[in-house]
């Protein structure tokens, strides 16, 4: 996927709509989210803050920041006793999460 923008959205006359934002919603995975979030992002920049796809394409972007660090989980649970491998969650800031012995880092 590319966070490249169709050339019709890109047009000094075309006017952005709610149903722009819902056709780039519609193919969210957790492997694109953020692609998508960024494509959004652009899209819904020059808008007013109450302008209805501004306010549906805020909504999406956060949906997608969760999508893209929780929406997928990866191997089997650990056996009894064994350690869970980091989050890919970060806290504010970009700063990975602590390890649950608080030694942090992947």
């Amino acid at each position: 996927m590319s966070q490249a923008e169709h050339p019709e959205r890109l047009g000094a006359q075309h006017e952005v709509t709610v149903e722009d934002v819902r056709q780039l919603m519609g193919a969210s995975t957790p492997h694109f989210a953020l692609q998508l979030r960024n494509r959004i992002r652009n899209l819904i920049a020059p808008l007013p803050a109450q302008h209805p796809a501004r306010v549906e394409g805020e909504r999406e972007v956060a949906r997608l920041e969760r999508l893209a660090v929780s929406g997928e989980t990866r191997g089997e649970a650990g056996e009894a006793g064994e350690r869970p491998l980091p989050s890919l969650e970060h806290f504010p800031g970009g700063t990975p999460a602590k390890e649950p012995d608080g030694a942090g880092g992947r």
